[in-house]
């Protein structure tokens, strides 16, 4: 945006801040765009000038399609028709980089891997600073067991959002696996900084300790002799 003071607003959304662009509801951190629930259907989507003009009639049109795939979502019976609502705006506009990540996690949640992983690539190609779109590769490429791949697309989505939680949680998990403890340990401390109290911070807390503990009693070499670290 040229001018983001007058092209955004500043939303409350639950206990969060969200920006309002375009006539869409935009989460600052990950940039995955939501319903907004709170605008009525009485006064309508808020429509957002950009540049001090109206948006382009296709730019409306697709926005306002995805924002109906996204509350077919929400109504159960109708994730078929969300599907082909994403599919349609993609055949639109294949740089659609929100609509391919959408579609990309139905695919995900039908455990449909190749295709969820093709959707998320798109979307990276799309947009290469979308840090959702490299977590959700991320996690799509650790269900397939691909754990180094999975670890380039954690790490790019963090060099994008330094604070993205998940991302600290997941990479942690995949250092561990890998049996890197010293890695996993700064991303489990850095997700403690970032959710100190949230349903995870208690095992991110527990696995930092065992880390921990494990260092103390490693086993280390100095001055050419080998022996315990102090406890």
């Amino acid at each position: 945006m040229s001018n983001p003071l007058m092209e955004s607003a500043v939303v409350r959304n639950g206990s969060k801040l969200a920006f309002r662009q375009f006539g869409a509801l935009v989460d600052p951190m990950t940039r995955q765009m939501a319903f907004d629930f709170e605008m009525s259907a009485a006064t309508g989507m808020a429509m957002v000038r950009r540049n001090n003009a109206e948006m382009s009639p296709l730019a409306g049109e697709i926005q306002d399609m995805f924002l109906r795939a996204v509350r077919l979502e929400e109504i159960p019976g109708k994730l078929d028709e969300a599907k082909q609502v994403y599919e349609t705006i993609l055949e639109m506009q294949p740089a659609h980089a929100a609509a391919a990540i959408n579609l990309g996690t139905i695919h995900y949640n039908e455990r449909d891997f190749a295709g969820a992983e093709r959707l998320y690539r798109q979307a990276t190609e799309s947009d290469p600073e979308y840090a959702l779109a490299f977590f959700d590769l991320g996690n799509v490429l650790d269900e397939q067991q691909r754990l180094s791949e999975a670890i380039v697309a954690y790490e790019r989505a963090l060099k994008l959002v330094p604070q993205y939680a998940d991302a600290h949680y997941n990479l942690a998990l995949a250092y561990e696996r890998l049996k890197e403890p010293r890695k996993a340990l700064r991303h489990w401390t850095s997700y403690v900084r970032l959710d100190a109290t949230g349903p995870w911070a208690s095992h991110a807390r527990s696995q930092a300790k065992k880390i921990l503990s494990g260092e103390r009693l490693a086993i280390v070499s100095r001055h050419g002799r080998t022996m315990r670290a102090a406890g």
